[in-house]
């Protein structure tokens, strides 16, 4: 009988446990997110140096340049980051969140492909002029994902910040200025909920 009430117990501390994780699930990522912020937001403002005549005569080729080195160095990040496992039914909003990060990367890498493309057969840079925009609405489109698991008010604000950028991106989109536009918007979106998300963890939040 003695027995029979410990495993009780244990199975609804248990339960406690996961009720209480899932409604406050670990938000992962805050290292990928900084990388990813300053290589491309750096990255961001090389472009921007080399389109507004700020870094002087350089080869067209400049600007593919900037953006492959940008992903290689990301990549290279990534690869160096020690990545916390999360085992457990517990984890599940943290599993959902790392989830969509990693769908709107592959999604943006896809997306950034396809406009090249298009480019090249249209012999137009206007699907180009499209991807500032595109990215950063699927920055805000992750972003309401991460507020839905979480249910963080300041990651709702994060995320209409993001739409925000789409269309000021939008609006600047045959300006060299769209890239200042764009390195704001990483170092705002990427670089600085990074650092609050590994913050947060650091406290057990």
């Amino acid at each position: 009988m003695t027995d029979n009430l410990q495993t009780l117990r244990d199975d609804i501390g248990f339960l406690r446990e996961l009720a209480e994780v899932g409604r406050s699930p670990r938000l992962v990522g805050g290292s990928a997110l900084i990388a990813a912020g300053t290589i491309y937001g750096l990255a961001s403002l090389a472009h921007w140096a080399v389109a507004s005549g700020l870094a002087g005569s350089v080869s067209p080729w400049a600007f593919p340049a900037i953006w492959l080195g940008a992903t290689v160095a990301f990549i290279s990040a990534m690869a160096a980051l020690n990545r916390t496992q999360i085992d457990g039914a517990a984890a599940r909003g943290s599993r959902a969140i790392k989830l969509a990060w990693q769908a709107v990367g592959w999604t943006i890498f896809a997306i950034f492909a396809c406009t090249q493309i298009i480019a090249w057969r249209a012999h137009s840079m206007l699907p180009l002029l499209m991807l500032p925009s595109i990215i950063l609405s699927l920055y805000g489109l992750a972003w309401m994902v991460v507020a839905g698991v979480s249910r963080q008010a300041w990651i709702w604000r994060t995320a209409i910040g993001a739409f925000v950028a789409a269309m000021a991106a939008a609006f600047l989109c045959q300006s060299a200025s769209v890239f200042l536009i764009f390195a704001a918007a990483m170092a705002c979106l990427a670089v600085l909920p990074g650092l609050i998300m590994i913050r947060q963890a650091s406290r057990g939040a």
